[in-house]
């Protein structure tokens, strides 16, 4: 006789606004704690620096997930130059440093290069299995972690702000398998600099978009409550 799976048979799309600080395998967690769910998952991994947009699947939904990661998405994000770190965002170690700092018309001008189908070698510490083991967890181990390029499509990037001479915000919009880190480490490199991704901000992916997203704790506030499921959406949504 089958074990009898934990939980309730629930099915749809949560869209949560993910918090800084908060990994997303913990947010599908507590997703699934506040609406008792058996089944859980999420499309694209927000890294725990990273805010916005973790659309996750519960039940029946999960098996819309591919759909979901094959949408296009929109980033919002700041390049901090100067510096390199290895895992090309800000809770990296420092590996090189560099007084070069672009100008806005020089970013402008190296933009296009990193626009449309690109070859983009993805960050070490990245999702992506090498023999069987995810490269985050080699790198972790101190073993040397060598990724072959990939091409990934980026739609557009546009430049929106410089507050200093160190900092740059750009929204972009890109398809599947494309790395915001890999892509503001590149741009450093064509710009004759080093740099690394210091905030970095999902607004939407596919049909969910952060206008329509709930908060983490405010979903929390909802666990095993009726009102939690006027935040659940139907599996055809990521269609």
């Amino acid at each position: 006789m089958a074990r009898r799976k934990k939980g309730a048979p629930v099915h749809g799309w949560v869209v949560i606004d993910k918090p800084q600080g908060v990994t997303s395998t913990q947010v599908v967690g507590i997703v699934r704690r506040v609406f008792d769910a058996q089944k859980a998952g999420h499309a694209g991994t927000l890294d725990p620096l990273a805010t916005g947009v973790l659309a996750v699947a519960l039940g029946e939904a999960t098996k819309t997930v591919p759909y979901a990661m094959d949408a296009t998405k929109v980033y919002r994000f700041t390049v901090t130059f100067g510096e390199s770190r290895d895992s090309d965002d800000a809770e990296g170690a420092v590996t090189g440093t560099s007084d070069v700092r672009p100008s806005r018309e020089q970013i402008e001008a190296a933009i296009p290069n990193l626009v449309g189908a690109i070859a983009q070698v993805p960050p070490v510490y990245s999702a992506i299995k090498v023999d069987g083991e995810r490269a985050y967890d080699l790198a972790r181990d101190g073993e040397e972690v060598v990724l072959k390029a990939r091409t990934v499509l980026i739609h557009s990037v546009r430049l929106l702000a410089m507050p200093d001479a160190d900092h740059a915000e750009f929204e972009m919009v890109c398809g599947k398998g494309a790395y915001v880190r890999a892509w503001a480490r590149d741009l450093a490199l064509n710009l004759g600099t080093l740099g690394y991704v210091s905030q970095l901000r999902r607004l939407a992916i596919g049909n969910f978009n952060v206008e329509s997203a709930i908060g983490l704790e405010p979903l929390k506030a909802f666990m095993h409550s009726p009102a939690a499921f006027e935040h659940l959406r139907p599996l055809s949504t990521a269609l």
